[in-house]
C-alpha cells in the first residue's frame, strides 16, 4: 500500500503523516510513506486543500487531519 501525504511540511501535515502510519501499523499492514510537497504534483494529483492524504490512488482526506482512529476505519 502507498500512502502520499500531500501539504507543505507544515504541523498538520505532519501529523496526518503520523497518523497514517500508526493506522496502518495498528492493521499491521505493508506500506510505503510519500510526502509530496511539490505545489505542482498537489495540484496534478487534483487535490485542492492540504493536508491531504491519499491510499494507493484514493484520495481519502483533504483538508483536515483525522484521528488514527478515524483513517484505520478508512482503511479497513
Amino acid at each position: 500500500m502507498k500512502i502520499s501525504i500531500y501539504g507543505s511540511g507544515c504541523a498538520k501535515c505532519q501529523a496526518l503523516a503520523k497518523n497514517a502510519e500508526a493506522a496502518a501499523q495498528a492493521l499491521e499492514l505493508e506500506y510505503e510513506i510519500e510526502k509530496v510537497t511539490d505545489v505542482n504534483r498537489i495540484i496534478d494529483a487534483g487535490i485542492m486543500r492540504t493536508p491531504a492524504l491519499m491510499i494507493d490512488d484514493d484520495i481519502l482526506v483533504e483538508g483536515k487531519v483525522p484521528t488514527p482512529d478515524e483513517i484505520r476505519q478508512m482503511l479497513s
